[in-house]
């Protein structure tokens, strides 16, 4: 019997420890970045998120915190859209229009997928430091894959923004890898009305094009954004994806071949600046070239600037005075600089 208790508290003691061990692993396993970014797809927070966002009144007065970080001040207008200025702004937006409007440029900013803010940052720094105010718009994995209830409703707030606060202006856009894919959504919104948003596409000087994603490349890029070191779950991903493409074409599928083409068609006129590699995977040579020569035949100038070597979305980290140079030197182009700033912008490169 005393082998048999002793035996018993040992069994105990192990269990104890292997429960102990256990919850150890949890919490460093709930602390890693493939965690984090699973919760980023739950659907259920996502669908509830959203449908307490678009069933907001439409005289609904929204308070904002308004963060500052690095001398860069950040106001949340919705989850997807965030103003960035030098300057602390009012506090209040009343159904996306600011309370207190401002005549500045403004660069529209559309992130990649995951974009951290402080990699926003320093790219909307290169505009605060001539002025600008920047519109960082940002969608989640779960928006993309599933646009009509995503994408969609995010691109309706952009053009809405833009559209009630005239007083910014001129615009500039900068998207990034999906952002293209985003940016052809506002598109199919703005050739539904193209009356009533001719003065949106008026006010646009210029638009840029980083590491710009077309729906070929869906499958090979989100898996990488969403499990950027995990090769086992962006296999699984990317076979989910393939999938997703095939099943669900009318809520989905279909809604990225329209937003390509609008992409390709483009109503903007303005120049535009190209920014990708021919090592790139996501943003590649191919898909961007066909957009060029599309722009290109219908009269838009279009700068394009290819590096033999850099990473999606990381061509401004790799080629760092190279990439604020030659963006400059388009910014000089569309007229919108002041001399002063500019000749104080070429002193400090």
């Amino acid at each position: 019997r005393q082998k048999w208790e002793t035996g018993r508290q040992g069994s105990r003691q192990r269990q104890s420890k292997f429960q102990s061990n256990f919850q150890q692993y949890v919490v460093k396993y709930r602390s890693t970045m493939a965690f984090r970014r699973l919760v980023t797809l739950n659907i259920k927070n996502e669908l509830h998120t959203f449908h307490k966002l678009q069933n907001r009144p439409s005289n609904l007065m929204i308070m904002v915190s308004t963060v500052h970080t690095r001398s860069i001040s950040s106001l949340e207008i919705t989850k997807n859209l965030s103003l960035l200025s030098k300057e602390k702004k009012s506090n209040k937006v009343i159904n996306l229009k600011l309370e207190k409007p401002e005549g500045k440029p403004l660069v529209v900013m559309l992130s990649w997928l995951m974009a951290r803010r402080k990699h926003i940052y320093k790219y909307a720094d290169l505009y605060l430091q001539h002025d600008f105010d920047v519109l960082n718009v940002s969608i989640s994995p779960w928006q993309l894959l599933w646009p009509t209830k995503g994408t969609q409703m995010v691109a309706k707030d952009v053009l809405k923004f833009l559209d009630i606060n005239t007083k910014y202006g001129p615009l500039i856009l900068h998207g990034f890898s999906v952002g293209g894919y985003l940016w052809g959504e506002v598109l199919v919104n703005i050739a539904a009305e193209r009356d009533r948003y001719a003065h949106v596409v008026d006010r646009i000087a210029g638009q840029v094009w980083d590491s710009a994603a077309d729906i070929t490349e869906i499958s090979v890029g989100l898996p990488i954004a969403v499990f950027p070191r995990n090769k086992v779950m962006q296999a699984a991903l990317r076979q989910y994806v393939v999938y997703h493409l095939k099943a669900f074409d009318k809520v989905a599928t279909r809604h990225y071949v329209r937003s390509s083409q609008m992409f390709h068609t483009n109503l903007v006129r303005a120049p535009a600046q190209f920014f990708l590699s021919k090592t790139d995977p996501i943003g590649a040579v191919k898909s961007n070239q066909r957009a060029k020569e599309s722009w290109e035949s219908m009269g838009i100038q279009v700068y394009w600037k290819c590096w033999d070597r850099s990473p999606h979305v990381g061509h401004f980290r790799s080629h760092q005075k190279e990439y604020i140079s030659t963006l400059n030197a388009f910014l000089e182009n569309t007229n919108i600089l002041s001399e002063k700033i500019t000749k104080k912008v070429k002193a400090k490169l």
